[in-house]
Order: structure tokens, then sequence, then C-alpha cells
């Protein structure tokens, strides 16, 4: 399926992480930030943030001389037999993380083969996973996961979802008319998280974000019941500020 060419505020953030990174491999005894920005042509400002996030998931570590070496979550996912469990409990720590943070049940989703993946998920007793009483990858068009998914494939791809997979009124809020879901679709700001109120089940309320890299189409979406819909803003704005660290997780 074509992409529409309009890379994520947190694909961005994670392609700067990657040349923070290469620089720091290169420096085994350490390295400044002021060494850093030259080298990755990075403002300081945009640098400490950056730095501070690699910090925080453990990708660098700072010395006793302010120097920055490499971190143990990247020595952990270096080559060998274990790299692939490794990646698995890293993604798995960082959802579990953001699932506190955000007070919400958490998802990675990819579209794969011209179909919805829910691949990863982090959930608990006070946030609980949303009940999937009807197939997500039949109901892309009334779910936060599946909008912010159509929302990246060309026209000529979502029309090929939407052939295979027909809409469908799931409660009294979703959208069913093609064509007014392509114009909701078309004027979603990319950096702004997708909403589902009650379209996809009466009692739940869940946001998307955009996490591609490359041809790949993936989301990162939380849900909450709707007691909690209060929430809902300030729990996506708090999604899309985070997802760089998921995406990092996911590039590496």
């Amino acid at each position: 399926m074509a992409l529409k060419p309009e890379p994520t505020a947190p694909f961005h953030s994670v392609q700067y992480a990657l040349r923070v990174l290469e620089t720091v491999s290169r420096h085994s005894e350490g390295v400044t930030d002021a060494q850093i920005a030259r080298e990755t042509g990075l403002s300081p400002g945009h640098l400490g943030h950056m730095l501070a996030m690699l910090l925080r998931e453990g990708y660098v570590e700072q010395v006793t001389d302010g120097a920055y070496v490499i971190g143990d979550s990247l020595l952990l996912l270096g080559s060998g037999g274990d790299r692939d469990q490794a990646l698995r409990d890293k993604l798995q720590l960082t959802l579990d993380q953001l699932r506190d943070s955000v007070g919400a049940a958490v998802y990675i989703s990819r579209y794969i083969d011209g179909e919805v993946k829910i691949l990863h998920y982090a959930d608990g007793p006070l946030a609980p996973k949303v009940n999937e009483w009807a197939e997500f990858h039949r109901t892309a068009h009334a779910s936060a996961v599946g909008k912010c998914l159509l929302a990246q494939l060309d026209h000529d791809g979502r029309k090929d979802h939407l052939s295979r997979h027909k809409t469908a009124r799931l409660t009294s809020r979703t959208i069913t008319n093609e064509k007014v879901l392509f114009h909701k679709l078309d004027s979603q700001p990319p950096t702004v998280p997708v909403l589902d109120l009650q379209e996809y089940a009466v009692g739940t309320v869940c946001a998307a974000v955009p996490i591609t890299a490359g041809a790949t189409v993936g989301c990162l979406a939380l849900s909450m019941p709707l007691e909690h819909a209060h929430r809902l803003r300030q729990a996506a704005d708090t999604l899309n500020r985070q997802a760089a660290p998921v995406l990092l997780s996911l590039a590496i």
C-alpha cells in the first residue's frame, strides 16, 4: 500500500536519537554534549531533550565527568542469541511504563499484508484492554487504531481495504459513509491523535498516534472506559509526546 509522504514527529525524533546513539557509540571513552551537538548538528535545546529521553530509557549513561557513554539497554540489544528476547523485554517494559503514565491500556498496531494487526499491548487491573467484541481487522473504519492506520494509506489503499472489509454500524456513532470517512481521514493532522468516541464500542473511548518508519504503517494507541473520558485528551497528548521511545524500541 502506498503511503502519504508525511513523516510524523515521533519518527523525526527517532532519526535524531539514532544519530545521537551512533555518535556516542563512536566514543567508547565518553563524549560531551557539546561534542555530540557538533557531530549531529542538533541544537543544544533539542539535544538536551533527546539525551534526557535516552538516559531515562537506559540507552545512554552519564559518567562522573558529565560525558555520555552507551547504556545497559543498548548493550543488551547487541548481537547474540538473546537479542530478540531482549528487544521484546525492552519494548514490553516501555509499554508498561507508558500504560502507567497515561493511566490506560496501550497498544502497538501495524498494517501488514492489507490487514490491521495488534502486535503488542500492556494492560492491567486499572487499565483494562478493549473487549474485542467485533474483530479489529474487520472494523478499521470505527476504531482509533484502524482510522490511524487507514489515514496513512493513500486513496487506493483505503479503497482496497474497505472493499474487503465493508463498513458496518457498530454503534450510533460509527461512520459508515465512505466519503465522510475519507474526508475525516484526509483532514486529520498527522501529529494530532486520532480519536474514537464510542464508535467501536459503547462505553469505550480510544486514541491513536502514528509511529511510521519507512514503508511500515503503524500506530500507538490507548483505550479507557467511558467514565474516564474526561482524561482522554490529556492522555492522548501524553501518548503523542511519549511515542518516540516506543518507536525507538522498534527501530533499534
